[in-house]
């Protein structure tokens, strides 16, 4: 896969495993990056229910992220709500791990 319309996000080894990290690329956009063994994923940097940042939330379960505000609760693979207040789903990012580091490719932008 190549990664040249991919934005760097991280460096793997920064990322400690459970805990979700704040991060902007460059696209502006804002991104919460969880690192879960040796994968790693990311998705909007705000709960679906309260537009919070998802990534001052801790995680409860292997791949389940909780929103520190209300406990809505979230797989962070697929961006699935799984614990309400939250009905809608998180906004995902596709991911790529090269040379250490970690490669986000940004959302295309809406069209007016």
């Amino acid at each position: 896969m190549s990664t040249s319309d991919f934005e760097q996000a991280a460096v793997f080894e920064d990322l400690k495993d459970g805990v979700p990290v704040a991060v902007r690329l460059r696209s502006g956009e804002a991104l919460c990056v969880i690192r879960v063994a040796d994968e790693v994923f990311a998705a909007a940097d705000r709960c679906s229910h309260a537009d919070f940042p998802l990534s001052d939330g801790d995680m409860v379960d292997d791949y389940v992220i909780e929103c520190s505000l209300h406990g809505a609760q979230f797989d962070v693979r697929s961006g699935s709500a799984v614990e309400p207040p939250a009905e809608e789903p998180l906004v995902t990012y596709e991911v790529a791990v090269r040379d250490h580091a970690v490669f986000v490719r940004p959302r295309p932008r809406p069209r007016p």
